[in-house]
């Protein structure tokens, strides 16, 4: 499984994902032409449906039209032949029964209706009343052949299509018109099968519909009354009364597509109309698909299988291999088995050259380690043979100031012991800590404060000592004239501090941070008398500060608040790395560069 990007990356900017697209890409214009092919295809299948339906439904009206041909021609030559037996009822009667018996079962009535509307020559011999009917009324107005549907005729009672034809003299005079009327069960019963319409193999049988100019629906294969539901709803007979051929798709009045086919049965007069439904004469998969899904699913597959492809073959390959350089760079230096043994060659080589790297650069590191070991072997040497040559003046000062008889040269060669333990301290604090290039101001500068107290401190001179130190690494430039400072106030201060009153001096120690790369160091000590401190001393001790203060590159003020005497010293801690490259402390630096413990 492609699994999400852990650091919020976007998905698009993974590798399977651009390779999927740029294939899509590429594979979009063959889409686009599959879809306009399979277009293609389903408009000419839907074409060859309709050609087969409308050959099915020409052959379907084969014998229905063959019977209403017939018919037109059998009531034409009738009406031509009976001008002579009109004013002879039994011999025009046995004609008309004669015709009837010829039809086999084709016709159901024969009649001649005269202007009069009484009609006596009939098949079945007996006289009709028709001096009410329509047809009739028409006929006078306008004679001229004309085919009729009768829902029910007035001799057979049974639903039937009735075809006229006038009858004229020879002056053109008209006299009446002969009818033949043809039962709707017999054109119902011509139509071919649904199995023997043709090519295309059907589930239900044509709806086979024929209509006059009109738009009067003479016959249905599916009954007159079940005739209007197979029509199309948008759309008059009359309308598709025409001589040439045409297919189209519409709904029906029943709400369901269909597919028409019209055609002349008998031209200009009798028009056929046979429909299928679409999801039968088309196909529901051909109805309800779109050309465009099977070539869509196919692009969207190749996205899948080039997605799928790149990360068996590559993806998860580079992904096992930025863990282990990832976790190499994060300081773990067991390299993982990559398991890249059936990844492609161009991964492995890459994994190759990431292992002989690896290597090289754990070789390198040992062998540096090894180094940086033994320079921080021999300058913990250095610093512990500095410190012991630097106790051993003092041990010697110590004897000579023993051998002294002077007060005032007891008293200098005190104060140079002082500053030599404190140069000691400091190289002692440098061969003892963990790093070389830095030294932990709290460790150092309490070592001075506890060496500094040791030396003062007496009977009658009780000092309450408070002190705050930030855990700030301080670089050796830093440390011994920050120290030697410290080491000069805290003999001033101890020298010149007063009683509270109770016999203790109060002593305050501090060293804090200031800002973003700044530092303050703060000695306050309890203020003594004003001319025992100005008749005192040398000055020796503050022009000393004044001098580590400029090494230092700091800014010193002196202050008295609230019966305390307090020196405050403000400086820049200079960053290792930049130490190290000898640069000055940036005061614009990031707090986080800061060395601490």
């Amino acid at each position: 499984m492609i699994s999400p990007d852990p650091r919020g990356r976007p998905f698009t900017q993974r590798l399977g994902v651009r390779l999927a697209l740029a294939l899509a890409i590429s594979l979009l214009p063959l889409g686009v032409i599959s879809g306009l092919q399979s277009r293609s295809l389903l408009d000419e299948a839907r074409a060859r449906s309709k050609a087969a339906l409308l050959g099915e439904t020409l052959l379907s009206a084969t014998d229905e039209a063959g019977l209403i041909r017939g018919a037109r021609t059998a009531v034409a030559a009738l009406a031509a032949s009976i001008t002579e037996l009109r004013n002879d009822p039994t011999r025009c009667s046995a004609v008309m029964q004669r015709v009837l018996a010829l039809s086999d079962g084709a016709y159901s009535f024969v009649v001649f209706v005269p202007e009069s509307g009484t009609a006596q020559c009939t098949s079945n011999g007996e006289e009709i009343d028709l001096t009410k009917s329509k047809r009739l009324a028409r006929q006078r107005l306008d004679p001229k052949p004309d085919v009729v549907a009768i829902p029910q005729g007035t001799a057979s009672g049974t639903s039937v299509l009735a075809f006229g034809h006038p009858v004229l003299d020879r002056s053109g005079g008209y006299l009446g018109y002969v009818s033949i009327s043809m039962p709707h069960s017999v054109l119902q019963g011509t139509g071919a099968p649904a199995a023997e319409l043709g090519p295309v193999n059907r589930l239900e049988p044509i709806a086979l519909i024929t209509f006059d100019r009109e738009g009067v629906v003479l016959t249905s294969s599916n009954g007159l009354d079940a005739a209007s539901t197979f029509l199309p709803d948008d759309q008059l007979l009359s309308d598709l009364a025409t001589n040439g051929t045409r297919t189209f798709t519409a709904l029906s009045n029943e709400g369901q597509e269909r597919i028409y086919a019209v055609f002349p049965l008998v031209e200009d007069t009798i028009f056929a109309i046979g429909s299928w439904p679409t999801d039968i004469a088309v196909g529901p998969l051909e109805r309800w698909v779109s050309p465009y899904l099977m070539p869509g699913l196919m692009w969207l597959a190749s996205l899948l299988v080039a997605m799928l492809a790149s990360e068996l073959l590559i993806t998860r390959h580079i992904r096992s291999l930025r863990r282990s350089i990832t976790s190499f760079a994060n300081g773990d230096h067991r390299v993982k088995d990559l398991a890249l043994s059936d990844a492609c060659i161009e991964i492995r080589d890459v994994a190759d050259a990431y292992l002989k790297m690896t290597d090289t650069i754990m070789r390198d590191s040992a062998k540096l380690e090894d180094i940086i070991h033994q320079r921080e072997v021999l300058l913990r040497e250095v610093h512990h043979r500095v410190k012991n040559n630097l106790q051993l003046i003092s041990s010697i000062m110590n004897m000579q100031m023993r051998q002294s008889h002077s007060y005032e040269a007891r008293t200098l060669m005190k104060g140079l012991q002082d500053r030599v333990m404190s140069l000691a301290t400091i190289h002692r604090g440098l061969y003892q800590t963990s790093g070389l290039a830095d030294v932990r101001a709290d460790e150092l500068l309490s070592d001075i404060l506890r060496q500094i107290l040791k030396m003062a401190t007496g009977p009658g001179r009780v000092f309450d000592v408070t002190t705050h130190f930030d855990d700030l690494r301080l670089t050796p430039d830093q440390a011994v004239p920050l120290s030697l400072l410290l080491t000069e106030a805290l003999t001033n201060a101890l020298k010149y501090a007063g009683s509270d009153g109770t016999g203790k001096h109060a002593l305050n120690v501090s060293l804090r941070r200031d800002g973003a790369v700044g530092a303050v160091l703060e000695v306050s000590n309890s203020s003594g008398p004003a001319p025992a401190r100005a008749e005192a001393g040398t000055g020796l001790g503050s022009q000393l500060m004044t001098a580590f203060a400029q090494q230092l590159g700091a800014s010193s003020e002196i202050t008295v608040e609230d019966g305390l005497y307090v020196l405050r010293v403000h400086f820049a801690v200079s960053l290792l790395t930049e130490a190290e490259a000898g640069v000055r402390p940036d005061l614009t630096a990031d707090p986080d560069d800061l060395p601490s413990a």
